[in-house]
């Protein structure tokens, strides 16, 4: 990959572009807190060739919502299992809204 190519993906939320050490800094937690909600498998860092982990944009954000939570008292176990179900019920409302799009639109007529 050139420098033109990783430039370029900066504005992929999936791009692990963050150090640890960042993506902590950035979040005003610890590495800890990091490693933790990777063991409990909210999210998966990736690995750089060196084997350090390395976080995206998507990943923090999930990060902040469980920080958020841990902040407010939660346990850690049950803030990684509480935005896991928050994920997936706005994915579940994002295909609902889709289906119901889908059904709404005239159906296309058959030419002959």
């Amino acid at each position: 990959m050139t420098a033109d190519d990783s430039f370029g993906r900066l504005d992929d939320d999936d791009y692990p572009a963050y150090t640890m050490g960042r993506a902590a800094a950035m979040l005003g937690t610890t590495q800890g807190f990091l490693r933790a909600i990777g063991e409990a498998r909210l999210i998966t860092p990736l690995r750089s060739e060196g084997g350090h982990r390395r976080y995206s944009r998507y990943q923090l954000r999930i990060a902040a919502r469980a920080r958020e939570l841990v902040d407010h008292g939660t346990p850690i176990e049950a803030a990684c299992r509480i935005v896991i179900l928050e994920d997936q019920l706005e994915e579940a409302q994002r295909i609902n809204a889709e289906y119901r799009r889908r059904d709404e639109s005239p159906a296309p007529s058959a030419s002959a």
